[in-house]
């Protein structure tokens, strides 16, 4: 017998991005259903590196503490040549960034997914299902979506009629096919050998990313924690993961890290082989279906944003379907979905890309630009800064990010999250809603116009970080969103308090707060 049941918002895919969505719509009091394929966390390793600004996502979903207890702080980069010669090095400060927290974080991601489920299980409002398989996904006349899935443990067939589908399953997304979604291709298409390993030994190498420059055989090597290290290779033609199952086979590409070690001391914790690509989807929603994460995009692994671009698809979108499905924001909200993020994920492959290039090409013009190039890197003023800045371009315009042409401007960018005078972060102190940064005190008037919509009031510290902030940006106050996105400056309050939307009061009682 067919089980019927309904839910606001669907979740199809328990991967980071699915989890971080039904997570943060849970903060908002949004009941949401959860489905993935796998009954627990796939423990094979995958993404080992996310940036500061994803640290500060998991910092709002309440596992900064968490993450930073399994995760390890990269100091920087070092660019390596066939010979593995030093061509370039770029050392990162250990200090937190603008965001709080390390710029570059090296994890293993069953470890992070196990963070991320067993938070989502504090929030009784979401609900996963694991080892079932979508069948089917119809939408109605009536906006609703139609979503059919089996349990593979009894064979079962279940209808779900939801407001919301978000398809958060992957390169090979059901989600996409039944919405008419097609990737587009970016060109490039590389087979890469990936090696994940753990030792007790001492590898004495420098802390930090290794990225050998070599168009026969480029490579990446990093350490993860405190015993595990991942070596990426480029395969050549002919070669397969089968060929380098064994230490004793991997020897010739890992040598140069392990001199020294015995065989025995390394436990070869898995070989797979990856096909490197970069794709983005022709359109990212149909109706009230979305695509997040890998079923929207995929990019190559060269500066460490796979993982982390979903998870931005995830703050960008939910606290959007949150305010609609309250019935405090308009349904047309939701196109600044694809409007921001769309543009904002080409960037980030492409500057993928570009690396990927400078790490692979070969010939003679591809070994000039290396040797022109890369070997001067570090001593081009601004672009040592620009190699080790984790900050992402600003969101284009939509209806909640009003950006101009000016020079200098705020909106689309995100904003910082300094130590205030009390201790606390911005972050902590803003909550989960809109909230309006000020150089000068709101008036009664203008805080009561601010507060009626739910919005918080801060009033920047004379000299402080957000102060300067916001006197860089040439602005006396912002707007910033509930993703921390700056959605508008100006000089006068009184307009931009009005220009605030209203927006649902978060439910505090259970998120912890976020890490100072």
């Amino acid at each position: 017998m067919t089980r019927v049941t309904s839910h606001p918002v669907v979740i199809v895919g328990a991967g980071p991005t699915g989890v971080t969505a039904a997570t943060l719509l849970a903060q908002y009091g949004i009941d949401c259903l959860v489905l993935d394929r796998w009954t627990n966390v796939y423990p094979q390793p995958r993404a080992v590196h996310l940036d500061d600004e994803i640290h500060r996502i998991l910092a709002r979903l309440g596992i900064a503490d968490e993450f930073a207890a399994i995760s390890r702080p990269a100091r920087g980069l070092r660019l390596l040549g066939p010979t593995m010669g030093v061509l370039a090095e770029f050392q990162r400060d250990s200090a937190a960034s603008v965001h709080g927290f390390p710029q570059a974080n090296m994890f293993d991601q069953p470890e992070l997914e196990a963070l991320l489920r067993a938070n989502l299980k504090r929030y009784p409002g979401a609900q996963l299902i694991g080892d079932v398989e979508v069948t089917d996904i119809v939408e109605r006349a009536n906006g609703t979506v139609g979503l059919t899935f089996v349990n593979r443990t009894d064979a079962s067939e279940h209808i779900v009629e939801a407001d919301y589908v978000l398809g958060c399953d992957g390169a090979n997304s059901i989600v996409r096919a039944q919405i008419g979604s097609a990737m587009q291709d970016l060109n490039f298409n590389q087979r890469w050998l990936v090696v994940d390993m753990a030792t007790d030994a001492d590898l004495n190498q420098w802390d930090g990313v290794h990225q050998v420059c070599d168009p026969v055989r480029a490579g990446t090597y990093m350490r993860i924690g405190g015993s595990r290290y991942r070596w990426e290779f480029r395969l050549l033609d002919g070669e397969t993961a089968d060929d380098f199952g064994t230490v004793e086979a991997l020897r010739p590409l890992i040598t140069p890290w392990t001199s020294g070690v015995d065989d025995g001391d390394l436990e070869l914790i898995r070989v797979t082989e990856y096909t490197f690509r970069a794709q983005i989807a022709d359109h990212w929603r149909r109706g009230n279906v979305f695509l997040l994460g890998d079923a929207a995009h995929l990019t190559p692994p060269f500066i460490g944003q796979g993982m982390g671009a979903g998870v931005r698809d995830a703050m960008n979108l939910a606290w959007k379907l949150a305010g609609v499905i309250a019935g405090d924001l308009p349904a047309a909200v939701l196109d600044s979905y694809e409007q921001e993020r769309k543009p904002h994920t080409r960037h980030m492959i492409r500057l993928a890309l570009s690396v990927g290039w400078a790490m692979t090409a070969g010939g003679r013009f591809g070994n000039l630009m290396r040797r022109l190039v890369v070997t001067r890197a570090q001593r081009i003023p601004g672009l040592r800064s620009k190699i080790l800045d984790s900050r992402t371009p600003a969101l284009h315009r939509s209806a909640l990010s009003h950006r101009s042409r000016g020079p200098r401007q705020l909106a689309g960018t995100l904003s910082p999250n300094p130590v205030l005078a009390d201790g606390r972060r911005l972050d902590s102190v803003l909550g989960n809603g809109f909230a309006l940064i000020t150089a000068r005190p709101a008036s009664f008037a203008q805080r009561t116009v601010a507060e009626q919509v739910g919005a918080s009031v801060h009033v920047a510290e004379t000299g402080g970080e957000l102060a300067d902030w916001l006197s860089r940006g040439r602005a006396e106050a912002a707007i910033i969103r509930p993703d921390r996105t700056v959605m508008c400056t100006g000089r006068d309050l009184s307009p931009l308090c009005a220009a605030i939307p209203p927006f649902p009061r978060e439910a505090l009682t259970t998120r912890k707060a976020p890490s100072k």
